[in-house]
């Protein structure tokens, strides 16, 4: 009955509603030091009279102008698209593809650089930040898909950004900018979404805020509070659960601005998100369509707390900046292992993230209009990250095999912490020959240290050698002693040479050189022994920094009034020492280590044109080849790798948007979208089995090549607006990922199927 009613007030909607709910923002006009032609201000479609700002090098600056690949995303195409979280932003964005197997289990890949859709074990090579605060930690942690309601703007950097953004950027940075409170105006909006997916899987969204000037120009407070009810369409064998997959995620943010006098503002944060999805949407298809199989429901659960403080000082000529933030990401890491053996042994983790960090940025940045345009800045992190791992059985398994001596189901709890510190100073310095040629040199010079700790009060046991032999009896627990690990260091530049030509005022071309590195690994079982092989590899010590080096021409076109818009981007990618991650055979303990390298060539494009009144078309993808090239012997047992083995990501990755917008009155306006996305094959792993490189891995598998088509209908009513969407339009249930570790019985993950439903917005 729930499903009947919802699917007549979807149809309903969609007969009485015959446009989107807004329009696509408008597109920038030129570059306004030498084109001050400007479009009819107003019109749907129509090419605005504002050129887009971003802040991409830490200083305003208008994305024309930028040496870089930089797609952004204000709040209105947030909207106007359904984006809610990475999975939209992935899917406008050329050359990036999220790689997500469940909720709160994200891993972009930039211009292919990843060997793995996983990485467990390594430092993202994208770096995500809200405001100043870096989210992305390594690949087998939680990491948030954090809600992108009333956001000031999103900027997807592509290429490495370790001149800027420090050691986590190797191949981009995204970048989640929040609104500040607005000092003028009392201010109030709110968005409920409600879907329908399949027959009863109901996906339920609601935001507000609300902007109150405390003291007109002087103090203003901004409040945004989220939820999301998301039923799951997984249903898991193995726990009987029906739609086990099922999200919930709630929280919201404070913001308070106060700004005494024209030169100093200091802005105040505090945000929360609890984010519990119920299981994890990773399948087997062998069981049928959407189904999984784990003895318990696999958690992916994260808590983020963030408190951030901001001062800024407009001196005369130059802007200070000073960004300080405080954050506890506490997470839960629950697996079902038991894949591992088929199914036949009981054995499972339960790892428990506690994550304390510490962030400090200040920056002085010129003004614009001079010859030279300069910024320079230091920057500080410092974090905790406390992680218990408890192995598991179970009750039923220890009883029916006769094994006892546990004090529970945990046959072993290790307790660690890992203690990380960056300290790095940075600058920029552009210098303008003339309006139309500059060049830019950038330099960052770090040094990242990280160690890891055992902690006294867990222990071990040799449950696996007695569940694989057929042993029963009493267990004997061997208590682990406290331990310090080798302290893993770098200290290295990095650096960004770019030059930028304008040929004619509507067009801006620019050649770059830009490196990135991340930052050692340490391995938190180093030196550990196989008790199921002690014939197999023992872990090693770690990975040392990889390098990358980014060669790019790139050029960035507006004509016809800003009624065409078109950007483009060529690179070549040198990525040598590469970070990769390792399971050993028998247990299936993860590690890291270093390879010899790979190379990356691409072209990235983006196009939007406005051919008519109220009609724009936006097109972009990219074109991506990325293998290895340079391998030992060594590398290739310990890694899986061969010499010209493809890296994760798609030949060809693209989406196209078709928006038409037109008046129903004076006040009331109407659109319809259309927009789809393509992601071509590839490979979820290297082909070989670490420490045995002549066997194919039984997990090395494709994805499918997968399209994904959504459409929007709606209407503008003066301050409402109301539209039905469908999404997954043809319902395509491709395989988007293929998880490379054979501990996980369910490893492969699928688009949400179709979804219809409707969208209800108010600005008061």
């Amino acid at each position: 009955m729930r499903a009947m009613l919802f699917a007549s007030a979807s149809a309903a909607a969609l007969v009485a509603i015959p446009a989107a709910a807004q329009a696509q923002s408008a597109p920038p006009t030129g570059d306004t030091r030498n084109d001050t032609q400007q479009s009819e201000p107003g019109q749907p479609g129509a090419a605005g009279t504002n050129d887009i700002i971003v802040t991409a090098t830490r200083r305003s600056e208008r994305v024309q102008d930028v040496p870089l690949s930089v797609t952004a995303f204000s709040q209105k195409d947030l909207t106007t698209k359904g984006i809610v979280g990475f999975e939209g932003l992935a899917r406008e964005t050329p050359g990036i593809v999220l790689n997500k197997p469940s909720a709160n289990f994200n891993n972009f890949t930039a211009r292919g650089i990843a060997t793995n859709g996983y990485g467990a074990n390594l430092q993202s090579t994208v770096a995500v930040y809200i405001d100043e605060l870096p989210i992305s930690t390594i690949g087998n942690t939680t990491v948030l898909d954090p809600n992108l309601y009333d956001v000031e703007r999103v900027e997807f950097l592509r290429g490495p950004q370790g001149t800027l953004f420090g050691s986590g950027s190797l191949s981009g940075a995204l970048r989640i900018l929040t609104r500040a409170p607005d000092l003028t105006r009392v201010a109030a909006s709110g968005l409920v979404d409600v879907g329908l997916t399949g027959s009863d899987s109901v996906r339920q969204r609601y935001d507000a805020m609300l902007n109150l000037p405390i003291v007109n120009d002087k103090l203003g407070l901004r409040v945004v509070g989220f939820y999301r009810h998301e039923d799951g369409y997984v249903d898991n064998v193995g726990t009987g659960v029906h739609n086990a997959n099922t999200l919930v995620d709630w929280g919201g943010r404070a913001s308070l601005l106060f700004k005494p006098t024209d030169r100093l503002s200091v802005r105040l944060l505090a945000s929360y998100e609890n984010s519990n999805p119920k299981d994890s949407s990773l399948i087997s298809p062998s069981l049928g369509r959407n189904k999984r199989i784990s003895d318990r429901p696999d958690l992916f659960v994260g808590k983020l707390t963030n408190y951030n403080a901001t001062i800024d000082y407009q001196f005369d000529g130059a802007h200070f900046t000073s960004s300080s933030t405080y954050s506890r990401f506490d997470q839960l890491f629950h697996v079902d292992l038991a894949g591992t053996f088929g199914q036949a042994i009981a054995f499972g983790l339960d790892a428990n993230g506690y994550q304390k960090t510490f962030v400090e940025e200040a920056r002085l940045a010129s003004d614009p209009g001079g010859k030279f345009d300069w910024t320079i800045g230091g920057f500080y992190l410092g974090r905790r990250l406390d992680v218990d791992y408890f192995y598991r059985s179970s009750p039923a398994y220890l009883a029916a095999h006769g094994i006892t001596g546990l004090p529970d189901e945990y046959y072993q709890r290790l307790y660690t912490h890992i203690n990380s510190h960056e300290l790095a100073g940075f600058g920029e310095l552009t210098y303008h020959f003339t309006n139309r040629f500059w060049v830019t040199g950038g330099m960052r010079y770090g040094r990242t240290d990280a160690q890891g700790f055992t902690e006294a009060g867990g222990y071990s046991s040799a449950y696996l050698t007695y569940a694989i032999y057929g042993i029963s009896g009493p267990l004997t627990l061997t208590p682990y002693l406290a331990a310090t690990g080798v302290k893993a260091q770098a200290s290295r530049p990095s650096f960004k040479v770019s030059a930028s030509f304008k040929p004619m005022p509507s067009l801006t071309t620019y050649a770059t050189l830009s490196t990135g590195f991340r930052t050692p690994v340490v391995n938190a079982l180093a030196g550990y022994k196989s008790v199921v092989n002690p014939n197999d590899l023992t872990i090693p010590y770690g990975a040392s920094s990889d390098n990358l080096k980014n060669y790019e021409v790139g050029a960035k076109g507006r004509w016809l009034n800003g009624r065409l818009s078109v950007n483009l981007a060529l690179y070549v990618i040198d990525w040598s020492n590469i970070q990769v991650q390792a399971n050993r055979v028998s247990d299936s303990v993860q590690f890291a280590t270093n390879i010899g390298g790979a190379t990356s060539k691409g072209i990235e494009f983006e196009i939007l044109a406005v051919p008519t009144t109220g009609l724009t078309v936006g097109l972009n993808g990219s074109f991506n080849d990325a293998k290895v090239t340079r391998l030992s012997a060594s590398e290739a047992a310990i890694s899986g790798a061969v010499l010209g083995a493809r890296l994760a990501s798609p030949h060809f990755q693209g989406s196209t948007y078709i928006n038409y917008a037109f008046d129903l009155s004076a006040h009331a306006k109407a659109n319809v979208a259309v927009s789809a996305q393509h992601v071509g094959s590839f490979p979820g792993s290297f082909p070989r089995v670490p420490g045995s490189p002549s066997v194919t891995s039984p997990t090395y598998g494709f994805t499918d090549a997968y399209s994904n088509v959504s459409m929007t209908a709606g209407v503008a009513i003066d301050r409402l607006t109301l539209a039905a969407y469908v999404e997954n339009l043809f319902d395509d249930h491709s395989i988007v990922y293929v998880h490379p570790e054979a501990f996980l019985a369910s490893r492969y993950s699928t688009m949400r199927p179709r979804t219809a439903g409707i969208r209800l917005g108010y600005e008061f």
